[in-house]
């Protein structure tokens, strides 16, 4: 699996280094689509999940009293740097990086497809993301459980159906959209509703 997934993470983490390059510092203080941060704070997050280790994911853990929302904050906290320039260069210098947490290596997909538009969106910037990397991190969110930071218990209510992909998950009432924008529901990005249609929207959106 390595020697499919790594090279998706850093082909993303390369892209949004690239887009991020002409954007001016005072975009960066934009709110993201993550409740509470900022574009400069998603991007801290990314550097910091970057260098995660299995070692240090769970000391970091302990320290933050089994918290997980403690333990992103003070990683923000941490890897954000004195202007967007620095920070953006941090990211540049850990992109190469082959580290995570204990858990599915598929997580560091959808930690670089979700997190990058929820840096993206608020910027009015456009990926095409691979087919590929968008569907495995699809799959990934509608078999893990909500308190992981899946999309199992939602996905579970609908038929699951990408406009721009061969790809079509689960049953019931069908929701259909971009897999991307399939991927942003299911990890409880509510923006993303917009850009979805059919009979099971209302069940998805009630379920998140």
């Amino acid at each position: 699996m390595k020697h499919i997934v790594w090279p998706l993470v850093h082909a993303e983490r390369a892209a949004l280094i690239a887009d991020l390059a002409s954007v001016d510092d005072e975009r960066w203080e934009r709110p993201s689509l993550c409740p509470g941060w900022t574009v400069h704070d998603v991007v801290a997050h990314l550097i910091d999940t970057a260098l995660t280790t299995r070692v240090n994911f769970v000391a970091g853990l302990v320290l933050a009293g089994f918290d997980f929302d403690r333990q992103n904050a003070r990683g923000v906290a941490r890897e954000r740097r004195g202007s967007p320039r620095e920070t953006l260069e941090r990211l540049r210098q850990v992109a190469p990086r082959r580290t995570g947490p204990p858990v599915s290596l598929d997580t560091r997909l959808v930690e670089e497809i979700v997190h990058g538009e929820d840096i993206r969106r608020p910027l009015g910037l456009v990926r095409a993301y691979p087919e590929e990397a968008v569907a495995r991190a699809l799959r990934f969110q509608v078999r893990t459980p909500a308190s992981y930071g899946g999309g199992k218990e939602p996905a579970a209510r609908v038929r699951l159906t990408a406009t721009d992909a061969d790809l079509s998950i689960g049953t019931g009432p069908e929701v259909t959209g971009s897999a991307v924008a399939l991927l942003l529901a299911v990890s409880g990005r509510r923006a993303a509703a917009a850009d979805l249609a059919g009979p099971g929207v209302a069940d998805l959106e009630q379920a998140l």
